[in-house]
């Protein structure tokens, strides 16, 4: 199966089903779990060490998580322990269940930056959102239903969904190597969806692990939270795809972090790039009159935005004209209202 008119192939068409495994490479298992949202699943891979596994990312901390994990485990991993788990970043869908596996006695590996977000996110249990964040969402011109909801209701937590992790763990250091399923993988931080985003480069074949890093179809979330409310991710996304164009090659398999693995990484690449570019030339023609985060989707995703993708449109239009403020494309002032408004310079 192809994109038309792209270079981009799936040689797997067809995704695992439910406790399932599909081998795409000789000790390398690909699985799914799902999620409750509209990107529905996280892939998540297993390798084969000879008398035990290494796994690539978790799913979520739930009850169904669980249950499935008990099903590869028994099933497609065939009862050997699992070793090792190795987090690609702190997101919830990759960090989610790390902890169970390491109660079970398997290590963990993940960049710092990520391990670090993810014990501090878990502890940041939140009843009602904090005036930092209500500060941000009337910054950023958040829809004042939304923003009266959102107000008085519980928002989303780590701990939610993510088991707190333990002291102990590996740093994974772009640059250096690491052994898994039998191979010699080098490991390439990227950045921009999540800071210090590790993907491995095989060196003894053509595969890739990508995390969310390295996707087919989609872009993965570039967004702005009241942590950082002045970041600009959209720039250091643009400088991982740029870094990872020089070791990309039209035949590498790219297991991602969601949809289907891949070929074309390249053309993949310039794709990546292009999107933004084109996103924030949209935007930068749609701010002739001062416009807020809340105001641009439009532009930036060609269609309105509602419901439950509310707030990750949100914190990516914020990067968006983040990236164009500091750039010195627009001037950023304040409404009376407190929202920021841009607009081009």
């Amino acid at each position: 199966m192809a994109d038309s008119h792209s270079g981009i192939r799936y040689p797997y068409p067809d995704a695992p089903a439910e406790g399932e495994a599909i081998t795409v490479a000789s000790g390398v298992l690909w699985m799914r779990l799902p999620l409750p949202m509209a990107l529905d699943h996280v892939n998540i891979y297993a390798l084969d060490d000879g008398d035990s596994w290494t796994i690539i990312d978790t799913g979520f901390a739930s009850q169904r998580g669980r249950a499935i994990w008990g099903k590869l485990l028994e099933g497609p991993l065939a009862g050997k322990p699992v070793s090792r788990v190795i987090v690609t970043h702190h997101h919830p869908d990759h960090v989610g269940l790390a902890a169970w596996f390491i109660e079970s006695g398997a290590t963990l590996a993940m960049p710092r930056t990520g391990w670090l977000m993810a014990r501090m996110l878990t502890l940041d249990v939140q009843e009602v959102p904090n005036a930092e964040a209500l500060t941000f969402y009337k910054r950023a011109g958040m829809d004042q239903a939304v923003f009266k909801k959102r107000k008085s209701e519980r928002p989303f937590n780590f701990a939610d969904c993510v088991a707190p992790l333990p002291q102990g763990y590996t740093r994974l250091i772009d640059g250096k190597t690491i052994l898994m399923g039998g191979r010699t993988w080098d490991i390439r931080m990227g950045d921009g969806h999540a800071p210090e985003h590790a993907t491995f480069w095989s060196q003894d074949d053509n595969l890739v692990i990508g995390g969310d890093q390295l996707l087919p179809s989609i872009s993965p979330n570039l967004g702005v939270y009241p942590t950082e409310p002045d970041a600009d991710p959209v720039t250091d996304w643009l400088r991982s795809c740029e870094k990872f164009q020089d070791f990309a090659t039209a035949d590498q398999l790219i297991l991602g972090g969601h949809k289907l693995p891949f070929t074309g990484l390249p053309t993949r690449l310039r794709q990546l790039i292009e999107n933004h570019h084109s996103a924030l030339r949209r935007l930068l023609a749609h701010l002739d009159e001062p416009r807020t985060a809340g105001e641009c989707f439009i532009p930036l995703f060609k269609r309105n935005i509602s419901g439950g993708e509310y707030g990750l449109a949100l914190v990516e239009a914020v990067a968006h004209l983040n990236h164009l403020h500091q750039a010195g494309l627009a001037t950023r002032s304040m409404r009376g209202d407190g929202a920021w408004v841009f607009q081009a310079a």
